[in-house]
């Protein structure tokens, strides 16, 4: 079951959309709207530095921000804003033009605030992004721009069919990108006491953006947490990966298609991307396969999976000594998928399972595979039925990070601790029996 939370872009997203270097703070076959899909893509986007922000516990926020300096009166907080970016170098007259004219802007407290929540099976999730309009938009972009995914995958290791599916999701292929002046929303969410030490740093990568001329703060917009461009990206990971693509002699993430994607695949590599090695294939379960296995949190080699009787859906499998985890993401019943290395750099993206996936999948589909078997999973428990769970797992003495109403990784252990322990089929998928038995 996918949640996702409608807050700040969380920093890369937690939509349940955080743990990168400080240099990285980072449809059904109808098309949907560009507003249904904006609203759906910055709770997602959004979540970039967010969603390291939704990993952190509570008492690792509450330290971290109680070290940076918040609230107040507004023009305080400025005046010393200013202050500090001086102090650190940045040109007074610089500092000065880029905050002249700065709002505290109540809308994106408002989403920060909002913590709306809903929820989606993989498959239902899938079939609303991979809509047949968007699989042949994405091969007309591969079509049409050859050299460029070629230059991606020479110089970084990335293959078009990530990038490609990053671009749709993130942002409908550019089409919209955000509607936040993104000075105001990270001078907001720096101010705002929440999780400072998240959004202060990068007003700082932002005025030195400003400074360079590759962005200008009072017309630059994006996602409500402080993502721009057509990939979706921070200023600091702008700063530190930024890629002139078109040979202009600026990095231009929001209009320069070459610059965002070759942009988007430094990330990529700087997070840890393995060029010439897949990230994710479907694969057949044996129905005598211990289920415990599976989950990923426990992972095997290639050859490991194949002697237990896993075998492709479609292709082949990849190198025998690969490692690979076994994800099921709705249980035994529905589709399952072997996923590598790469996918989990995927995940230091955006640490949504559920989008990930479904990246990841609609990237092998760009580039060829099947539509996915959905199986016949059971059906999952809603999200109040999944908060009463994780209590009753919680008084148990499992760790299920939380009553929070998503699906994450370390709810899904404990439910499949807690279904070995009945002697269940432990696929780590809740549903009402689970529920149930729990009482």
């Amino acid at each position: 079951m996918w949640t996702c939370a409608l807050s700040a872009k969380g920093l890369r997203h937690s939509c349940q959309r955080t743990g990168s270097p400080p240099s990285l703070l980072f449809r059904s076959s109808q098309r949907l709207s560009l507003s249904v899909l904006f609203g759906l893509f910055l709770s997602l986007a959004g979540l970039g530095e967010a969603a390291r922000a939704e990993a952190l516990s509570s008492s690792q926020a509450s330290e971290k921000s109680a070290q940076v300096p918040c609230g107040g009166p507004w023009e305080t907080f400025l005046r010393e804003l200013q202050a500090e970016l001086v102090n650190a170098g940045l040109p007074p007259d610089t500092v000065r033009d880029f905050l002249r004219g700065a709002e505290l802007a109540q809308g994106v407290l408002a989403r920060d605030r909002g913590q709306r929540f809903f929820t989606q099976p993989f498959s239902d999730f899938a079939r609303q992004l991979i809509s047949q309009d968007r699989l042949e938009r994405a091969r007309t972009h591969l079509s049409r721009h050859q050299a460029l995914w070629a230059e991606a995958e020479q110089r970084f290791g990335v293959p078009a069919g990530i990038l490609l599916a990053l671009l749709a999701f993130e942002t409908d292929f550019g089409a919209f990108q955000g509607d936040f002046l993104t000075r105001n929303a990270l001078l907001t969410l720096a101010h705002d006491c929440r999780r400072p030490h998240l959004f202060r740093p990068q007003i700082h990568a932002m005025v030195e953006l400003f400074r360079r001329g590759v962005l200008d703060p009072t017309t630059t917009r994006g996602a409500w947490a402080g993502e721009i461009g057509m990939l979706q990206m921070l200023p600091s990971d702008i700063l530190a990966l930024g890629v002139d693509g078109d040979g202009d002699g600026r990095v231009d993430v929001q209009r320069s298609l070459a610059d965002a994607v070759l942009t988007g695949a430094a990330l990529l590599r700087h997070l840890g991307w393995r060029a010439n090695e897949p990230w994710l294939l479907e694969v057949r379960v044996p129905a005598e396969l211990d289920l415990r296995l599976t989950g990923l949190d426990k992972e095997e080699p290639v050859g490991v999976w194949h002697a237990r009787g896993v075998t492709p859906r479609h292709g082949a499998l990849p190198d025998v000594a690969l490692p690979a985890s076994l994800l099921l993401p709705q249980g035994a019943g529905g589709p399952a998928f072997l996923v590598f290395p790469n996918f989990r750099v995927l995940l230091l993206w955006n640490q949504s399972l559920t989008y990930v996936l479904t990246t990841a999948f609609f990237a092998t589909r760009i580039e060829g595979a099947p539509v996915f078997d959905p199986g016949n999973p059971r059906p999952g428990l809603n999200r109040d039925e999944l908060m009463e769970l994780q209590r009753r797992l919680i008084a148990r003495g499992y760790d299920t990070g939380g009553v929070t109403g998503i699906l994450g990784a370390r709810t899904r252990v404990a439910v499949q601790n807690f279904q070995a322990s009945l002697g269940l089929p432990a696929d780590g998928w809740p549903d009402a029996e689970l529920l149930r038995r729990a009482r």
